[in-house]
């Protein structure tokens, strides 16, 4: 390799680093792809790349009306009529609560995409409902946080967007390309995580547990039906419009303007507010998660500047196992050490999926794989938002969470290795 090859490899553990501190996401990203552009004397590729992906139409269209519509969900309380329609039935499972909660949270998840707007509407209602039912705080924590890689298959989700943009494909048909593997994947992370809680014997729980139901409630009485079904409009129209009724087939942001326009009616709120709550949720969706997507890109561009990225494009192809492996476990551990699946993800899509072919591997699975392990990386790192908010509702060490969902996520993750092909 080249000397400018070395110095990115330094620059990402320095990067790395920076990220486990928590230092603000698009800044790091940013400066490192400018500073690996600026050393392999191509400073304009940096600065290309950033104009190219903040223009990137389909992105901005998904993206930005997906979080339009999480945005008014919450503000009407459509999510947590949803939650609570599903929890009413979950008091009496016992342990069984624990893979029901993660199954239902990971449906949840479809809906609202956000893993930690999931996890604080879900771990509300409940991690309560869990522990009188006699369940650990802990394991309940766990059980939710599970869930959350759920937003997988949703077509909310920015990933699903930007490796069918890769892979020149319909972004409907990638998710059905990877859903088997996505579901295999949850109902992995339930199974063991039973598995492990029985051990730890979550369902005996002890004296010592604190915890504090007030405030937890959800906040929500009376569950309104129509309101309840108001997240679900959406994927309903997308999943039926490509499969069975092409006559509504549509794009992600006009789902996205019927179903919000459906929870403004069945709300019955301001229109003016909640319009402007709309337009809030677009702009926070550009500049949160276009804004990642964005700098992952130039960082990708100045790795690929230095001539990194050719270098281990060449190590891939001496073997498709590999890439098999590089695929799920860079993603995966970059997720776990930073926290951010959505960082670790980009970065690998942008600089290593589009070269997929000349290692024998479809863009398409490399993809998915990629997308799938970050977000399951993400649920055992203990720096992660959504670890952090759940620690905060179950009342328990973030670590606590994590070292439940730690071993069924690693196995999840070498299955996922060598299944998808």
């Amino acid at each position: 390799m080249t000397l400018t090859a070395w110095i990115a490899i330094a620059v990402i553990l320095v990067t790395v680093y920076c990220l486990i501190k928590r230092f603000e996401t698009r800044l790091v990203l940013f400066t490192a792809g400018l500073f690996l552009c600026c050393i392999a004397m191509k400073p304009m590729a940096a600065l290309d790349q950033f104009a190219k992906s903040m223009a990137n139409a389909s992105l901005i269209m998904a993206i930005c009306s997906s979080m339009g519509f999480a945005y008014v969900v919450t503000t009407t309380g459509c999510d947590k009529n949803l939650v609570k329609f599903l929890a009413a039935p979950l008091n009496k499972l016992g342990i069984l609560l624990i893979p029901a909660t993660t199954i239902i949270t990971s449906f949840i998840n479809v809906a609202i995409p956000s893993a930690s707007g999931c996890a604080a509407a879900v771990g509300a209602t409940f991690i309560p409902v869990m522990i009188r039912a006699g369940i650990r705080p802990a394991a309940a924590g766990a059980a939710v946080l599970m869930g959350t890689f759920g937003s997988n298959i949703s077509p909310g989700t920015s990933h699903n967007s930007v490796v069918a943009k890769i892979a020149n494909m319909d972004m409907m048909d990638l998710i059905s390309l990877h859903t088997p593997y996505s579901l295999a994947m949850v109902l992995i992370g339930a199974v063991g995580l039973t598995i492990v809680c029985l051990i730890l014997r979550d369902n005996k729980p002890s004296a010592n547990d604190y915890y504090t139901s007030a405030d937890h409630s959800g906040g929500v009485e009376r569950i309104n039906p129509l309101k309840a079904i108001a997240p679900l409009v959406p994927l309903v129209i997308l999943l039926l419009g490509n499969s069975y009724v092409p006559v509504i087939k549509m794009g992600v942001a006009q789902a996205m303007v019927i179903g919000a326009i459906f929870a403004l009616i069945v709300s019955w709120v301001n229109p003016q507010q909640f319009t402007k709550d709309f337009f809030k949720g677009m702009g926070e969706g550009y500049g949160s998660v276009m804004g990642i997507i964005i700098t992952a890109g130039v960082f990708a561009a100045g790795l690929k500047a230095t001539g990194l990225i050719d270098a281990f494009v060449e190590v891939l192809k001496s073997s498709n196992e590999i890439a098999r492996w590089g695929g799920s476990f860079g993603p995966f551990i970059m997720a776990a050490i930073t926290g951010s699946g959505d960082a670790a993800t980009f970065a690998f899509n942008e600089a290593v999926t589009p070269h997929a072919a000349s290692f024998g591997m479809p863009i398409p699975n490399l993809g998915a794989m990629a997308l799938i392990s970050g977000q399951m990386g993400r649920t055992m790192s203990p720096i992660a938002g959504v670890v952090i908010v759940l620690s905060g509702l179950a009342m328990v060490p973030p670590i606590q969470l994590v070292k439940r969902t730690a071993i069924p996520l690693i196995v999840g993750v070498v299955v996922l290795a060598l299944t998808i092909v």
